[in-house]
């Protein structure tokens, strides 16, 4: 009898165990790229993985948040994951085979297999140096060591555009170093780096985490008037993609020194997918972000600049099928 119930109870849980392989090989799996954890494209981006993964029982999305955005549209025009972060410009440069992608064999064909799904405000570019650094502006970055952005990747093009548009320096002024965003954040805690550079949604974890501990500066134009100052700024503005930023004063607390709001430059960012993946799929993926972000605004306070009018706003980059059923569904776009 014992040795029945043993058989049982084997049996039991094999059964359990071949159920549950059974669902998980039932779910679609979902690669996603993104970049450095603690700014705005990582947290954007993981929340709508967590939103789709909680309310589709069908779908799982995974997040790997290493490498360059650059690279990661080319890997989902070549297929080899399925969404990654994107932008206007950047997209541009890989339509037209220009910049970075200059030398890409057959880049103009990849761009066609890149869709989007949302946009979504990057968020101020935020030039950060210790108080005590004795930079103030913008123009004392020269003769000084700074991380603007990753080689290779947009933010450090615009970064320097910016830089270069509103006080005239380049890289030949003062050190522009080549590192990721994790080196380059625990380089600049180190105090190795005069400046650190990132794009993020106000509030930003990883600045909140840094003005725990130090004070800091925010480095851009006292006015927002300035941006529009010279033919410089009108032109660095005119590019697709580039917003007028602010970060305001006193949101990271007193150990923000800056006594008035800073000026600086934004951009629009998005969620692209490969124009292969099902229609079904990006809708339904869509539908669970939309349906569920409400929810989770108030205790996700950067989510609160993320709009559905924003997302669906025509861009440069023509939209996937499933994402333009949802927004016409929405109401968002006249059918």
């Amino acid at each position: 009898m014992m040795k029945r119930l043993g058989l049982f109870a084997v049996t039991g849980l094999l059964a359990v165990s071949m159920t549950s392989a059974a669902v998980a090989q039932q779910k679609q799996q979902i690669k996603m790229s993104t970049i450095a954890p603690g700014s705005s494209m990582y947290l954007v981006m993981t929340t709508f993985a967590n939103l789709v993964n909680q309310n589709r029982k069908d779908i799982e999305i995974t997040v790997d948040a290493t490498g360059t955005a650059t690279k990661h549209m080319v890997d989902v025009a070549r297929e080899s994951i399925d969404m990654s972060m994107t932008s206007p410009a950047v997209y541009a440069w890989m339509r037209d085979g220009t910049r970075i992608y200059k030398k890409l064999k057959n880049v103009k064909e990849l761009a066609k297999n890149l869709n989007m799904v949302f946009w979504f405000p990057l968020g101020g570019f935020h030039y950060i140096t210790y108080a005590d650094s004795g930079i103030k502006t913008l123009a004392d970055l020269k003769g000084k060591k700074a991380f603007i952005g990753p080689p290779s990747g947009g933010q450090l093009v615009t970064g320097l555009g910016f830089i270069k548009a509103a006080v005239g320096l380049t890289p030949k002024d003062f050190k522009s170093v080549n590192l990721n965003f994790a080196s380059a954040f625990q380089a600049f805690q180190d105090r190795q780096l005069d400046v650190y550079t990132i794009g993020c949604l106000d509030p930003c974890a990883q600045l909140q985490q840094l003005t725990a501990t130090s004070k800091i500066r925010f480095l851009g134009l006292p006015n927002e008037s300035d941006l529009s100052a010279t033919p410089a700024l009108k032109k660095f503005f005119t590019i697709p993609g580039r917003a007028k930023g602010k970060i305001s004063k006193g949101v990271y607390g007193a150990n923000q020194v800056n006594d008035a709001d800073i000026w600086v430059n934004d951009a629009v960012l998005g969620v692209t997918a490969r124009s292969t993946l099902s229609a079904d799929t990006v809708y339904n993926m869509t539908k669970a972000f939309w349906d569920n972000l409400g929810a989770i605004r108030e205790s996700v306070p950067y989510m609160r600049q993320v709009s559905i009018d924003f997302a669906s706003a025509k861009q440069n980059m023509p939209f996937h099928p499933g994402a333009e059923k949802y927004y016409r569904e929405a109401g968002v776009w006249k059918r």
